[in-house]
């Protein structure tokens, strides 16, 4: 440092050092290496008064505030969500044993009230409690279906608005004590019952054959076979009996009844056989006027009466038969 000049320090204000030559009465310069006095005070004095530093670390100002508001915030969140929760449980119904109507037993699943199903249910077994009925209800069908291993369906139930139809290869219908009342396959409908009752108005309509051993009417009622456009016909192996016993049996048809039998007679068998319009003969002599005729067939199988005689006047009415 020259002589004369001004010398700042970093740690201590500045220090003006005069000459070595010019030394003024009080000052005493020091030697090198030696540090002045004063200068030596005022450090001390300085670090002795500020003492050690203290940094503080965390958060403070409006970022601690808001740190409390989000946190007051979480804190009614979860208030709100634990309250909900216990409401939904509440509603529900959520207990130990089940949610709501279902419960949950040894024996299985129970439901209690009306239950309702989005989607297809697979139970091995549907009942209802002991005493009480069980219902299906749904707004447009009900359908039942039977699967095998593959998937495939094998019966199908469907109990719809307008039809209950039920598919499968055999439909039967028996008694609790298995005796069969109905069945139906692709070959032929069995009805099992004693007595089958047809209550329609209009009767019962075959479109084809009908094989029964027996065709009676109730107690009181008259039994009756039409075939309104076609023709009927009755046959037997054996031989078709036809019996009225408290009423009268009568036959009625627009162009032919045949009474026909290959390999046995047809016995008419009554106290009164009438045929009342018959036609008759017409007489060789005038002066006869008795109410005696005689019966004749011609070879087309036509009957017609003729006046009797002291013989047999069939061959000469012969024209009624052309």
């Amino acid at each position: 440092m020259s002589t004369g000049q001004a010398s700042c320090c970093s740690e201590t204000p500045c220090c003006i050092f005069p000459p070595a030559s010019s030394t003024p009465l009080g000052f005493h310069l020091p030697a090198e290496g030696e540090m002045p006095q004063e200068q030596y005070t005022h450090r001390s004095t300085m670090q002795t008064s500020e003492g050690p530093q203290v940094y503080k670390v965390g958060i403070y100002g409006w970022r601690k505030r808001c740190l409390y508001f989000f946190v007051l915030l979480l804190m009614i969140l979860i208030l709100v969500n634990l309250a909900m929760t216990i409401w939904i449980l509440k509603v529900m119904n959520f207990t130990i044993d089940g949610m709501g109507n279902l419960r949950i037993t040894e024996k299985g699943l129970k439901l209690e009230g009306d239950s309702e199903f989005l989607k297809p249910l697979y139970a091995k077994e549907i009942r209802s409690r002991p005493g009480n009925p069980l219902y299906f209800q749904s707004a447009r069908n009900v359908t039942v279906n039977i699967l095998n291993e593959k998937t495939k369906v094998l019966t199908r139930l469907v109990t719809g608005p307008q039809a209950v139809e039920a598919h499968s290869q055999k439909f039967e219908v028996k008694t609790l004590s298995g005796k069969l009342l109905f069945s139906a396959d692709d070959n032929e409908v069995v009805v099992g019952a004693e007595r089958l009752r047809v209550l329609g108005a209009e009767g019962t309509v075959f479109p084809k054959s009908i094989e029964t051993p027996n065709v009676r009417a109730d107690p009181f009622k008259e039994l009756r076979l039409e075939s309104p456009t076609r023709a009927l016909v009755m046959e037997a192996p054996k031989g078709i009996e036809i019996n009225a016993e408290a009423g009268s049996l009568k036959a009625t048809c627009r162009t032919e009844l045949r009474l026909e039998s290959k390999d046995g007679e047809i016995t008419l068998n009554s106290a009164k056989i009438k045929l009342p319009n018959l036609p008759q003969g017409s007489s060789s002599s005038a002066g006869s006027r008795q109410k005696i005729y005689e019966l004749c067939v011609c070879p087309n199988g036509r009957l017609f009466l003729s006046q009797a005689g002291t013989s047999s006047t069939c061959q000469i009415n012969t024209s009624v038969c052309f």
